[in-house]
């Protein structure tokens, strides 16, 4: 059984919190709130009006309100966009990433654990503190939201080991889930084309929230022909933005260039091979498919 645990460091944590905050986040997000409980989170994101990606993040019912838990380099403007949304509510928006930390380990552990369930989202208290298998895909492992005061004593007693977050940025990766530098995919490609039905981020039976008709749109019309797949990198260097080819065809850009690659790829188009050797202006590279996206 691997015992390594990983330190999410470039995870924040905000709070909302107040009577109106369900009510909140239920009008803004992608997925339905009434699914969170102290026995379930989930993931959902926070897209433009049109339906273009923003932010995405895990929700977990903590007392009175909801973590948020997001990647540190958006945490700011998430905060700044919940605040503007907030007007004549009763919320309260709180940035607690000084004070929480994210923690990682695998399945198998976690299943170890006792008061475990096998539930994607499922979550408990562990000391007082929430672990949840991850709402996205159960081979992401489990996380735990802790007071960074009380994170050792938690590992300890749970017998994990550190390891470094490398090793599960690479794993996310190959999983086909973005690890890390999210803002790379701001305002550049719809939602739903962020592969979120796929990783249960999207309601499509919730009521309205910022974005919902022209994700609705595109779900029931069959509109959707391009997605976001990782990139194995052969030979040479990636650009940000710059076009991918595949047997002289244009079929796709390349968003995340940096570590962990990933491209918009028109996965429809009649060239698109997943097979083939794709090229850039500067490099070849593989794209591939994840197991967990039947397409």
């Amino acid at each position: 059984m691997n015992n390594s645990f990983y330190i999410l460091e470039d995870r924040a944590i905000l709070y909302i919190n107040g009577p109106d905050s369900k009510d909140f986040l239920q009008n803004l997000v992608s997925n339905d709130i009434n699914k969170v409980s102290d026995s379930s989170s989930c993931f959902a994101s926070l897209f433009t009006p049109q339906g273009k990606f923003l932010y995405e993040f895990i929700v977990v019912k903590h007392k009175s309100g909801y973590f948020i838990d997001c990647e540190k380099s958006q945490s700011g403007e998430i905060f700044k966009q919940l605040n503007l949304y907030k007007i004549r509510t009763k919320v309260e928006i709180l940035d607690l990433s000084n004070e929480f930390v994210v923690a990682s380990f695998g399945y198998e552990k976690y299943l170890s654990i006792a008061d475990s369930k096998d539930i994607l989202g499922f979550t408990f208290k562990y000391r007082e503190d929430p672990i949840l298998l991850d709402p996205r895909n159960k081979n992401l492992g489990a996380r735990l939201i802790i007071n960074l005061e009380k994170l050792y004593l938690s590992i300890k007693t749970l017998n994990l080991i550190n390891d470094k977050i490398d090793n599960y940025h690479s794993h996310s990766h190959k999983l086909g889930i973005v690890p890390k530098n999210l803002n790379k995919l701001k305002n550049k490609l719809f939602g739903i084309e962020c592969n979120f039905e796929e990783l249960n981020g999207i309601d499509f039976k919730k009521g309205c929230y910022v974005g919902q008709e022209n994700t609705a749109r595109i779900k029931l019309k069959n509109k959707l022909s391009k997605r976001l797949l990782p990139i194995q990198i052969i030979d040479g260097k990636l650009s940000e933005d710059e076009t991918i080819y595949c047997n002289d065809v244009e079929i796709g850009k390349v968003l995340i260039n940096e570590d962990y690659p990933f491209a918009l790829i028109k996965y429809l188009n009649e060239n698109f091979d997943k097979n083939s050797l794709f090229k850039s202006k500067n490099g070849s590279f593989k794209i591939f498919i994840p197991e967990w996206l039947k397409i």
